[in-house]
Formats: structure tokens, sequence, C-alpha cells
């Protein structure tokens, strides 16, 4: 049986790495043109950095020793053969946990970034993610997830899969870096309307299917839980479609695909916290709530007044709160006042911790390398200004010059490929 425990990690894991490129599709499909490739390597740069940091010390703050129920120690650094081997032979169950538990480190800073999209500077991008997943999550993942010693773990509070560690953290972070950097320019006077929306459904469509992954996974083990876990993921977020689309039809008066990934979005993150504690219909009615109240949740940026650029605040930050409370009362064993309390104050401590040091190091990169780009380069688009490319090659489409016998040569673009004619 271990055998088949450890295959089931590595594969979730597998499945939680494809959800950051599928989240960078998510994203990259939301922005405007000029800036897509940016908005892509964004997220994908994360799998680099994150990757060395997490065997350089990253899994040993996280996972290694205690120090007061806020942090491990620095025991596990660089990976040493007594942290994953047992008896002198490589432990396949100790590494399957270290490459599950990493695919959450890399995910998390990248789901911050669609908050500030349109506006960053990458190399500062770079730092900050390096930054903070050192000092916000790292520390959490440890609160949330190591067993009998993690403060939040010790206190009782339920989070199966990340709904603090990962949703509520980023979402409060990626809050925080946006006040911090301010509004886009135009941000409520022109209109910044997704470039690419088969792109997005494409992202959405991988997240979910990564989402088995993340959520089941987190069981560690093949077993009753994890398929439970497996069937709320599905019914939450299709419920959360649900959703979503009649709030919008009720308040938009139309069913649209935008709000459709969105949902589904949603709808993942809220189960996440709460998705092994509570029955098919708790699921249900996760999905339902977490749909139609982050659909509501992303208006408030023009009523406030804040830049929160693809809604990681009202889709994640809200999707994640909404499924750390209600499971206090929907859970199947030990639901209640109690529990519920000891979910808010979770949901609140992780909050305010991310938002408050997220806040200082993005003021702190920004006073001194700085953090957003120049005004002309955000006019201009940030794929040339950083990366020296574009994401999409119009030149070749539709182009004709005279040839040498005075004939035309006519290009014409199909779905299928490319076809000249000369006329």
């Amino acid at each position: 049986m271990e055998a088949a425990n450890i295959a089931f990690v590595v594969i979730s894991a597998a499945m939680v790495m494809i959800m950051t490129p599928g989240l960078a599709f998510f994203y990259g499909g939301m922005v405007r043109v000029k800036s897509a490739l940016n908005m892509l390597m964004m997220s994908f740069i994360s799998l680099g950095i994150v990757s060395v940091l997490w065997v350089l010390y990253g899994f040993s703050l996280a996972f290694s020793g205690d120090n007061g129920g806020l942090i491990g120690d620095l025991e596990a650094v660089g990976l040493p053969e007594d942290i994953t081997t047992v008896d002198g032979e490589l432990s396949g169950t100790v590494l399957a946990f270290i490459v599950f538990q990493l695919m959450f480190a890399i995910l998390t800073p990248a789901l911050m970034s669609g908050a500030l999209a349109d506006r960053v500077k990458f190399s500062s991008w770079a730092i900050f993610v390096a930054v903070w997943v050192t000092v916000v999550y790292f520390p959490v993942a440890h609160w949330v997830w190591q067993v009998d010693e993690g403060w939040l773990h010790k206190l009782g509070v339920i989070d199966f899969a990340g709904g603090t560690a990962v949703h509520i953290n980023a979402g409060a972070g990626g809050l925080a870096a946006a006040l911090v950097l301010g509004r886009r320019i135009g941000f409520k006077r022109e209109p910044m309307r997704p470039h690419n929306l088969p792109m997005v459904l494409l992202g959405a469509a991988l997240l979910w299917f990564g989402w088995f992954g993340f959520n089941a996974g987190s069981e560690l083990a093949a077993d009753g839980t994890a398929a439970m876990m497996a069937l709320n993921t599905q019914v939450a977020t299709g419920a959360a479609i649900l959703g979503w689309l009649c709030y919008e039809r009720i308040r938009h008066g139309a069913f649209t695909t935008l709000g459709a990934a969105s949902g589904a979005i949603a709808g993942l993150v809220a189960i996440t916290p709460s998705g092994a504690a509570v029955n098919p219909m708790g699921a249900i009615l996760i999905g339902l709530v977490a749909g139609a109240v982050c659909a509501w949740a992303v208006s408030l940026k023009f009523k406030l007044g804040y830049d929160d650029s693809l809604d990681v605040v009202g889709v994640h930050l809200f999707g994640g709160v909404i499924g750390t409370l209600m499971v206090g009362f929907l859970a199947t064993e030990g639901a209640g006042l109690e529990q519920f309390g000891k979910q808010a104050l979770g949901a609140g401590a992780v909050m305010a911790y991310s938002f408050v040091v997220t806040y200082l190091l993005a003021l702190l990169i920004q006073r001194t390398i700085g953090f957003r780009a120049s005004e002309e380069d955000e006019v201009g688009g940030l794929d040339q200004v950083f990366h020296a490319e574009t994401g999409y090659d119009f030149s070749q489409a539709g182009s004709g010059s005279v040839g040498g016998n005075g004939t035309i040569p006519v290009t014409s673009v199909a779905v299928s490929g490319e076809k000249k004619v000369d006329a």
C-alpha cells in the first residue's frame, strides 16, 4: 500500500505543477494583448525561483522542527541524507511529500500576480517572489500544516488543502501589494477587457484538472477521504459556476464566458479547506455561496477604488474565507460555534499577517529598486520592454509583396495552417 500511496502523491504533485502554467494561461488571457507575455512570465518565473529556494531552506522552515509554533528550524537545509533516507534507503514517502508541498509553494505567489497585472517591473517581481515566500509563505505553511506543532494546527483549524495558507494568504498579499503599487493608468476610464477568452477557459480547465491533485492529493494516501475530496471538488465547482452565472444574469443581464471561468475558480478555492470535512450536499452549498458572493466581491474594487487587476481579492481572498468559515458549521464532525470561532481566528490571523508583511515588503521594494514600471513602459506594454517579445506576430498575416515576375503573392491564414496563392 505504501508504494501505491507514493505513486498517488507523486502524480498529484505533477497535477498541482500544471496548475501554475494553467494559472498563467488564465491570467494571460485576461490582460490586454500588449502585456500578455509578461503576465505569463509572472507565473512561470515562480517555478524557477521557488523550486530552488525550497531545497535550499524552504522545506526546512516550513516542515522541519518547530519554534513556538511559528516557524521551523534549519535542520533540513539542503535536504540532507538524514531527512530523505530511512535506514539508509531513500524514502519515497518523504520525497513525495517534499515535492508535493513544493508545488503549493510555487503556486501561491503566482496567484498574487493577477492583482498586479500590467504595471510591475519584472526583475522587482522576481525579487518580491523570493522574499515573499521566505517571510510569508514558509511560516504560514508551518502554522497550518506542521502536524501537532504549527499553532493553527494545534488550535484545531480545519484547512485540508490550503484555504488559509494558499488562498487567503495570496488574496491578502495581493491586495496589500496592489495598494502599494496604485492603480493602472486609465483604471475606471479606459476599457481593459480580456484579449483572449479561449485562453482564459483553457487556463481554467487546466486549473480545474490540477485541483484534483491539489485537493485529493492532500490526503497523502489513496483512500476514501481522497475520493470524497475529489467528489466534493467537482460538485462544489459546478455549483459555483451556477451561482456566479445566476448572479451575473440578474445583475448584468448576461451569462459570460469570463464569469463561468471565474465561478469555477471561486468554487475550487472555497472547497479547498473544507472538502474533506463536509458531505457532497455541503460541498454544493459552499460552491453556490462562493460563486454568488465572489461575483459580487469582484465589483468592490470599483466601489472602493483599489485596482485588483484580475480579481485575486474577489476570488481567492473571499473564496478562501467563505470555504474556511462555512466548514465551521457544515463539517460532518465537530461543527458548531466553537469550530466556527477557530476557523475565523485562523482566517483572520493569516489575513492580517500576510497583508501587513506583504505591504511592508512591497513598500520597501518600491522605495529602493522600484516595484512599479514606468508610465511609458506601462502605456506601451510590458512585453517588449522586459521580454523583447510579443505574444502575437500580426506582421505575418495578410502581408503581400510584388514578386519578381510581376505577380502579387496573397497570403491567407486558415485555421489548419498557412496557404499561399499566386494571383
